[in-house]
């Protein structure tokens, strides 16, 4: 056997160098040119500080206190930062889970990925040109001229992870290091991300540590299969071994965790109940002035019309720009409807002036994607959940005792109102969120995309809460979510959106199993792992996936 591109022997990690406070505990992988190894694991299980304790990116209170970080036979750990800032890009890069946060906002996406080229390399001027447009083709990026000189807003993010990966790769590095690089993303853009670093492995030869908590991913892209939790490797295997046999029932429950692409049984509808929501060919355009003092207008929802009973579940599914949250904010008023009607529980709500909504604003109320910026860092938990009720007349002492009462429903103690976010991990943020939405007695709970950044146990947990909150309090929920396993585990309705348009719309059981349009084919061919039944460990209806 070759030596191995990455060798980690018994890496340990400790808060401020304390033997007694290892975060990391005796790790042991080895990956091997043109293999992907994956690590799996919960949120805290030390999937992040093995990558970054590779790249020498540990902040300065974590420290590396026994082991071994081999690059090619290279130790790592006992590497100088100038040693280690020249291995960067041109023996190992990585590739980060959020794209916007590590590109440089005000500069043209062309010239970060040059900049790697002049920091390690000799090129100059056309060659070095040259060579950035041939990277950004060979990720196969659209129009490589004008995103040469474009920033990164101005990108999708499907095209802004294409970036990082062209930055990563600009030198043929040794060693990827993928660190959940497609999390945030739709499900065809997702797809097309997994194709692309697997060509690029077996072109280039590079090898592969990618970080996920998604066992569809793990299923699509994985050679090998390190499982972690709290620190220690609680079993490897080939991808196939891992996903017919788990050795651990840790693994058998991380894998019992994932939703299943085959939709569950539908609620009865309430007989002559009054909708929770309805819209009526509801309407979003946006109008920018052009240079000649003329109007472009861009068309991000058309014609949506839609029916929520009440204790019922509707997702909204589509990819990035499909529409899906314009209609949600439009429905909860945080964007203004150019057309159409919105009634929540009969009230028409559309046309009601900003001024004169705070009476309607309690039946709607919206959880969104990252808890932790949506509560105030800076108060306790149990200020954030009163805040609401509060402002609509209700005594303190009442609210107070709702947001204890709340939280127990969650699945937090009651005495988490006197603690802040931070203080939280981020399955219990988003339970806290939940509280806060539920604190207001809505009549609809929009939720826009709750659990897409949860890793796959928390988010079966949010998952059953949902279900089980909707079951004990009828309210009708909107869920937005890019991911069609959540969408088949907890909606009763689906409707598909296309560049603002209703494509397809009935029970989750008809779209999500007899699609009729092309485009919803597309987005569940697209699923990771749509072969695998995870919790039965085995390929569904006895399809053979190919692995790895």
């Amino acid at each position: 056997m070759s030596q191995p591109v990455l060798d980690v022997r018994d890496l340990r990690i400790a808060l401020n160098g304390d033997p007694d406070a290892q975060v990391v505990k005796g790790i042991d992988l080895k990956i091997h040119a043109g293999e992907t190894m994956c690590l799996v694991g919960e949120s805290g299980s030390g999937k992040s500080l093995t990558s970054l304790a590779t790249m020498g990116l540990l902040p300065s209170v974590l420290k590396p206190i026994a082991g071994s970080i081999s690059l090619g036979g290279e130790e790592l750990l006992t590497a100088s930062p100038r040693r280690l800032r020249q291995l960067r890009a041109t023996d190992m890069a990585m590739i980060f889970q959020e794209p916007m946060t590590a590109l440089n906002p005000v500069m043209r996406v062309g010239q970060q990925i040059a900049e790697v080229l002049d920091a390690h390399s000799s090129m100059v001027g056309s060659d070095r040109r040259k060579r950035v447009l041939e990277m950004m083709e060979h990720v196969h990026l659209p129009d490589v001229a004008r995103i040469y000189n474009s920033f990164p807003h101005q990108l999708s993010g499907g095209q802004r992870q294409r970036i990082m990966i062209a930055m990563a790769l600009v030198l043929k590095p040794r060693l990827l290091i993928a660190d959940e690089p497609t999390t945030a993303l739709d499900v065809t853009t997702q797809a097309q991300i997994l194709k692309l670093i697997r060509e690029l492995r077996e072109e280039q030869g590079t090898a592969v540590l990618f970080i996920t908590h998604d066992m569809g991913v793990v299923s699509e892209i994985a050679d090998d299969v390190t499982v972690l939790k709290l620190g220690e490797v609680m079993e490897v295997q080939k991808v196939d071994a891992l996903l017919r046999t788990p050795r651990t029932q840790y693994s058998r429950d991380l894998l019992k965790a994932v939703p299943s692409l085959i939709p569950r049984e539908p609620r009865p509808a309430l007989a002559d109940a009054v909708p929770a929501l309805e819209t009526k060919d509801l309407r979003k355009v946006y109008a920018t002035a052009t240079l000649f003092g003329g109007k472009k207008e861009t068309v991000a929802a058309k014609d949506v019309t839609l029916n929520l009973q009440p204790g019922r579940t509707l997702g909204i599914v589509g990819e990035s720009g499909s529409g899906k949250s314009t209609v949600a904010r439009c429905i909860v008023r945080l964007i203004e409807p150019t057309a159409g009607s919105v009634q929540v529980s009969g009230t028409e709500i559309a046309t009601i002036p900003q001024a004169q909504l705070k009476p309607h604003r309690k039946r709607v109320q919206i959880v969104f994607q990252d808890p932790f910026r949506s509560l105030n860092p800076r108060i306790e938990v149990g200020e954030s959940i009163i805040e609401g009720p509060t402002n609509f007349g209700v005594s303190r002492a009442d609210a107070m005792k709702r947001a204890r009462e709340l939280l127990e429903l969650v699945g937090l103690p009651a005495s988490a109102v006197d603690r802040f976010p931070h203080q939280f991990s981020g399955g219990q943020r988003q339970r806290i969120a939940i509280a806060r939405a539920l604190a207001m007695d809505p009549d609809l709970l929009v939720a826009d995309e709750a659990v897409s950044a949860l890793d796959v146990s928390v988010q079966d947990q949010v998952l059953k809460l949902l279900d089980e909150i909707q079951s004990r309090m009828g309210i009708a929920i909107l869920f937005i979510t890019h991911d069609l396993r959540v969408a088949a585990q907890i909606c009763d309705d689906v409707m598909v959106m296309q560049r603002g348009a209703v494509v397809e719309y009935g029970p989750a059981g008809e779209v999500l199993a007899n699609p009729r349009t092309d485009y919803t084919r597309t987005l569940i061919e697209a699923a990771p792992g749509r072969h695998w039944d995870f919790g039965a460990f085995r390929p569904v209806a006895g399809v053979e996936p190919a692995l790895g």
